[in-house]
């Protein structure tokens, strides 16, 4: 039997990232604001990469020679920080979507902006939880990109601490986490008894429970 844990934590990252990745357009150009701030940032993710580093090039030759910014962009500059997790999200998704198709045995996806990649990626998590291995590596990625994407806007996700004892480890290390809809053990040494789960291999990885999971636990 396929053992979709992995594919249901995947689920939880992805869900976080559609809500999260079109914040990092707004945020390229943190000056400009208004009613009109979200519409003035049209261009696609994957078209920013060319314009930012000729801008780049361009700032770093002025204040070289002349100590100068770029005209027009004091007011409202471009975040390389941003720009540059926008790419790296972009790239990671595309690069996800091509390697879950090969591995299926599907053809290769038509292009598409990042949210709809990711929305095709959760349509494919069923038949994921099959490969263990591709299973793994599906979770690994878009928990990588979700923490990216946050850090890069300075979130700090709502935690609710929840009293009682851990399950697996019995210390009060139980949180819950209400915009993913999940409960944790955030002890680093909290290892349940299922030898396939992350927990065993990854420092940074943490049992979860989803919230149904949750109420039966």
């Amino acid at each position: 039997m396929a053992d979709h844990r992995p594919t249901a934590q995947a689920a939880l990252w992805i869900t976080t990232l559609l809500q999260q990745f079109p914040e990092l357009a707004v945020e390229l150009a943190p000056g400009r604001t208004g009613p009109g701030a979200r519409a003035s940032v049209p261009r696609a993710p994957a078209d920013l990469a060319d314009r930012l580093r000729e801008e780049r090039e361009e700032a770093l030759l002025l204040q070289q020679r002349h100590g100068l910014v770029v005209p027009g962009h004091s007011a409202a500059p471009l975040r390389l920080h941003i720009s540059d997790t926008i790419r790296d999200i972009t790239d990671g998704v595309v690069e996800l979507e091509e390697a879950v198709r090969e591995r299926l045995g599907l053809p290769r996806a038509r292009r598409a902006p990042v949210p709809e990649r990711l929305r095709r990626i959760a349509e494919l998590l069923d038949d994921v939880a099959a490969d263990p291995v591709l299973a793994a590596h599906v979770r690994d990625e878009t928990r990588r990109m979700a923490r990216r994407c946050a850090r890069a806007l300075g979130d700090t996700e709502t935690v609710v601490r929840i009293s009682g004892r851990c399950p697996w480890c019995e210390s009060v290390s139980l949180r819950a986490f209400p915009d993913r809809g999940a409960v944790l053990c955030v002890n680093p040494a909290c290892r349940c008894s299922d030898a396939d789960c992350g927990c065993h291999d990854d420092p940074a990885y943490r049992h979860t429970w989803d919230e149904g999971e949750w109420e039966h636990a």
